[in-house]
């Protein structure tokens, strides 16, 4: 649930990876958690942001309407590494990070709320941004890129229509990570989405199941 207009971060540049396709599936794949699950902090994360054909933005998934922002984006020169990939388990609401077959890393989430649903399938990492600036779509409030902004410390995307982009964000709102209370974007707590974003690459595999 928010919404942000770019206003100029430093010089630094964007980080956009062109995926050769990717196409969500109905079912993703199933993969085994190793992990004792840690107790989640109530917490959550809406996100919904317009990505504009120069300067791409992170969204969320609206089914009856599209909600704009604009995020700043920040130089990334990490290359995807295969072997790590990120599985969503919104059942759980929480993110795994894996390292082969090893779970290395798991966050609690905020999820998309009724009629705003993340979607499901597999999805490859494109964009990824530090502190990125939301434009709220109805009153064109710019929120300043910061820890305090709705989009928090990071933004890494991994959906996209061409226009609108949905994925993982910082969130001020920690008491709200772990409810689906977002318009499809994944909140996390910002201490975690640094930590993720530290341990993923462009190119990245996402897997976002039931």
């Amino acid at each position: 649930m928010i919404k942000k207009p770019v206003a100029k971060v430093t010089n630094r540049k964007a980080s956009t990876f062109k995926p050769s396709t990717i196409k969500p599936q109905t079912q993703p794949q199933t993969i085994k958690k190793n992990i004792a699950r840690a107790t989640d902090l109530p917490t959550k994360t809406q996100l919904v942001a317009q990505a504009e054909r120069q300067n791409p933005v992170a969204d969320s998934w609206p089914k009856a309407l599209w909600s704009k922002a604009s995020a700043q984006q920040v130089a990334s020169n990490k290359l995807a590494d295969a072997k790590t990939q990120v599985v969503v388990d919104l059942s759980d609401r929480r993110t795994y990070v894996y390292a082969g077959d090893e779970v290395i890393a798991s966050y609690p989430i905020a999820i998309g709320k009724k009629g705003w649903e993340t979607p499901t399938g597999s999805f490859q990492i494109i964009h990824m941004r530090h502190y990125p600036i939301w434009r709220h779509p109805i009153t064109g409030k710019v929120f300043e890129a910061g820890t305090d902004s709705p989009l928090g410390d990071r933004w890494i995307g991994f959906w996209t229509d061409g226009r609108n982009e949905i994925g993982f964000h910082g969130t001020p709102e920690i008491d709200l990570v772990g409810t689906a209370v977002s318009h499809g974007c994944l909140r996390m707590r910002n201490s975690d989405v640094r930590l993720l974003y530290d341990q993923v690459s462009l190119g990245t595999a996402v897997v976002v199941r039931d």
